[in-house]
């Protein structure tokens, strides 16, 4: 009969520790969302922030039902500007001219780090790509 009642009170524990940080994660959301809406006011944070530190649960309940939608478009926004950011990243380090490539290539030849050959594919790859 302990066994199972320590058991228990171990899974209990665990649904309850669970559903706190899940909480936490929620918080975290709302919080950093409310600083990301432009469109809401100083006093309109402040307002959510003070709910949200004196009626933690029922607030963040409130907020996820009455602001959830626009707090997901904020959400898409920021992982598109994110993905534009990291292809235009990409782009710039990815284009570099046929004569750039010749160049540095010629340079490696010059120093003896490749051979002639080696040279002339590199060459024929740049121009041809």
């Amino acid at each position: 009969m302990d066994f199972w009642s320590s058991f228990w009170d171990l899974i209990g524990w665990f649904l309850w520790i669970t559903i706190f940080i899940s909480y936490l994660f929620a918080l975290v959301a709302i919080v950093t969302d409310l600083f990301r809406d432009r469109d809401l006011s100083g006093w309109g944070k402040a307002i959510w922030l003070f709910f949200l530190f004196f009626v933690p649960f029922l607030t963040a309940l409130v907020y996820l039902i009455a602001r959830g939608k626009g707090m997901t478009e904020r959400n898409v926004r920021e992982a598109q500007a994110a993905q534009r950011s990291a292809e235009d990243y990409i782009r710039s380090l990815s284009t570099a001219s046929p004569a750039d490539e010749i160049s540095k290539a010629k340079n490696l030849l010059d120093s003896g780090v490749i051979s002639a050959e080696e040279f002339e594919q590199i060459k024929g790859r740049s121009l041809a790509g």
